[in-house]
């Protein structure tokens, strides 16, 4: 079975690519034109993202095989989520690969994690952050859990280590074992 990570229209590329490289289950890729168009500005090529990943598909094709429930997967991640794209799926329009994919994982009881990259947030975008939690998905805005720099100053972190730090949680959701926890950095600097 197959991870579904979809890229939607806002910042947040190197937490994908992150999500991507650290997966231990096969990719299975989808991107709106706004997700590859920020891909392109923030992190480079989209092919090459592409070149990583099990299998790819075009948010415009309604047929692909993850707009199904009838077709298993591990489950679904859209990072970055758009506040657009938040809202579509909370309103239950699956008008797009992308939307209709999130709309058959939650109806199928999958895990669907939504990496919002908007800030600060209207009162819109949370109420369908809430919408989505409350129809069984998980809304984790990109955040690093800058706990994991513990013991170290900002400027001896990289914002790469962070971001790898933030894909292993998100992952973790998906019950991929994280390198590193809470539990192992509590104790720097003692």
């Amino acid at each position: 079975m197959n991870l579904v990570v979809a890229l939607t229209g806002a910042s947040g590329s190197y937490a994908a690519k992150a999500i991507v490289e650290r997966s231990k289950w096969p990719v299975t890729l989808i991107a709106s034109k706004m997700g590859k168009m920020v891909y392109e500005q923030e992190a480079g090529p989209f092919e090459e993202l592409e070149c990583m990943v099990d299998q790819v598909w075009q948010d415009g094709n309604l047929t692909a095989t993850v707009s199904s429930g009838s077709v298993p997967t591990i489950g679904m991640i859209i990072v970055p989520c758009s506040a657009n794209t938040l809202g579509k799926i909370s309103a239950g329009i699956a008008d797009s690969l992308v939307s209709r994919s999130a709309h058959c994982h939650l109806k199928e009881g999958r895990r669907v994690v939504l990496c919002v990259r908007e800030a600060p947030w209207s009162a819109i975008t949370s109420r369908n952050a809430a919408s989505i939690s409350a129809s069984g998905g998980t809304v984790m805005p990109i955040s690093p859990p800058y706990y994991m720099g513990k013991g170290r100053f900002p400027d001896e972190i990289k914002v790469s280590e962070m971001l790898g730090f933030y894909a292993d949680h998100v992952l973790a959701l998906f019950g991929q074992e994280s390198p590193q926890t809470w539990a192992d950095v509590r104790e720097w600097g003692k």
